[in-house]
């Protein structure tokens, strides 16, 4: 058992029954693969929006999918969804990890309704998958300005251009 992972059931019956203890609800969303100060720093932001902060964490299915192989590269994730979930889990912004099969975070959001949902200074409100379904409910979508402009991909072609 990992402190601070949930199912998607676990969750809805922690907020049940003490909303106090996590509303405002802040979710964000994304593969973590190689975690990296930059996450960090997101984390941090977000958390600071809310009471607590649920990361919806890609499966590794759902990342093999989003991130399909590319010759020349390794397949993703390069780490499993379990220690990614571990890892999330106990960084200190992170009140709790749920790991999801689909691409979108769609149904998470629509089950937990999160008061702010959160994504990357990169993303645009009007090509956000999950916008609507937040919209929808009411609640808030803030958009976080990228400090540290690195990603795992960047992580990995570096090595591979070290190595070449």
């Amino acid at each position: 058992m990992i402190p601070g992972l949930y199912s998607l059931t676990e969750l809805q019956e922690a907020l049940a029954q003490d909303p106090q203890l996590w509303r405002p609800l802040v979710f964000t969303n994304g593969c973590f693969d190689l975690l990296h100060v930059g996450h960090l720093r997101y984390l941090q932001v977000a958390k600071s929006l809310g009471q607590s902060l649920i990361v919806g964490l890609n499966s590794d299915r759902s990342v093999q999918t989003i991130k399909p192989h590319t010759s020349g590269y390794p397949q993703r994730p390069l780490v499993p969804d379990i220690q990614r979930a571990e890892l999330l889990a106990a960084l200190k912004p992170v009140d709790g990890v749920v790991i999801f099969d689909q691409t979108t975070a769609a149904q998470l959001i629509q089950t937990l309704k999160p008061d702010i949902y959160v994504k990357g200074g990169d993303y645009r409100i009007e090509t956000l998958p999950e916008a609507p379904i937040v919209q929808a409910y009411g609640g808030r979508i803030e958009l976080v300005k990228i400090e540290i402009p690195t990603s795992t991909t960047g992580i990995i072609n570096r090595i591979l251009q070290a190595v070449r």
